[in-house]
């Protein structure tokens, strides 16, 4: 289970709380006000496709092969 702790404790014992993030991979919720703010974890590198980072961008293309007027293209202005 994920532990929530506030930020006035979180800020008393910081690197506590980063090395037990570092030790045990769990990750620490900091709260405001008893709301979620912050989630500590530990660093994990995510190699990814960039079209797949790309990919649900675009919402809607209608017409893809018509040209494009000049007045509708901003690098030419």
């Amino acid at each position: 289970m994920t532990a929530h702790v506030s930020k006035s404790k979180f800020k008393a014992k910081a690197l506590e709380f980063f090395r037990q993030v570092e030790t045990s991979g769990e990750p620490i919720i900091v709260t405001d006000n008893g709301k979620p703010t912050l989630e500590i974890r530990p660093y994990s590198e995510k190699k990814r496709d960039p079209l797949e980072a790309l990919r649900g961008t675009l919402l809607r293309y209608d017409r893809p092969t018509d040209p494009v007027a000049d007045d509708e293209w901003d690098a030419a202005n």
